[in-house]
């Protein structure tokens, strides 16, 4: 578990507006699953727009306020939940006993799910967004590289200290760039796995960047963590980076 509920996620630096409209919602899987998810609409809206890929947690409040911050900075975005083909209820607290879930999950259906996701963001409904990201954590941030190679007309993806041997079955069908955020002391992945990931990425011909924040552990992302707010503001301006450079790429449909 990457996120408490005492978690909050960092303000970012460049503000675009606030969120005009945000909430929870239901969205409807391709095999007509329905499954939560919380959606963030921008002020002033950048025409792009941001899938969240939470961790093990699911739908927890952290991703839930994500999204809004993501809003805040002229992003549409929408947060997804895993496990509405499994869990009892839609209880994703600290009580919430995730992992049996996390192992009933499958890459074909959280990809249905994001591509969901992406449908209602390029609705009017959603933002009618022109450009396409993700964004995840742990189990999100290999999720979220997963989909460069599920939708590969996405303008990119981005994952927080993911474990790359779950993104590298997928890389010789990854289209869309990657942005790779490695915190220097996460427990979870090894330095070595980190650099094998990366040349392998490399052989594919996969378009990546890779940022290192060194001593930083694993789930750094946190505003209750005061001691890396300088890393949080500057993966803050990375992403934001990426976003803004890749979004000239207009999404196929």
């Amino acid at each position: 578990m990457c996120y408490s509920d005492s978690a909050r996620p960092p303000l970012p630096p460049v503000v675009g507006g606030g969120a005009a409209d945000q909430g929870d919602m239901t969205l409807t899987s391709a095999d007509g699953t329905k499954f939560m998810a919380y959606f963030a609409r921008a002020a002033k809206p950048t025409g792009a727009g941001m899938v969240v890929l939470p961790d093990v947690r699911g739908l927890h409040q952290f991703f839930k306020e994500l999204a809004q911050r993501f809003a805040e900075a002229g992003i549409d975005a929408v947060a997804i939940d895993y496990f509405a083909r499994t869990a009892a209820n839609d209880d994703r607290s600290d009580s919430f006993d995730y992992m049996p879930e996390v192992q009933k999950t499958t890459p074909e259906n959280i990809a249905a799910d994001v591509g969901a996701a992406i449908d209602y963001l390029r609705s009017p409904d959603g933002g009618g967004v022109q450009s396409l990201f993700t964004v995840g954590f742990c189990f999100g941030g290999s999720n979220s590289w997963n989909q460069s190679a599920a939708h590969p007309d996405l303008n990119g993806c981005i994952g927080f200290y993911g474990r790359p041997q779950r993104a590298e079955p997928s890389i010789a069908k990854m289209k869309a760039p990657l942005m790779i955020m490695v915190a220097g002391a996460d427990q979870a992945t090894t330095p070595e796995q980190n650099e094998e990931f990366v040349a392998k990425l490399t052989a594919a011909g996969v378009p990546f960047e890779v940022h290192t924040y060194d001593g930083a552990p694993h789930s750094f992302f946190d505003r209750s963590y005061e001691q890396w707010k300088d890393a949080c503001d500057d993966a803050w301006r990375r992403m934001l980076s990426f976003v803004d450079q890749h979004r000239s790429k207009v999404a196929a449909r």
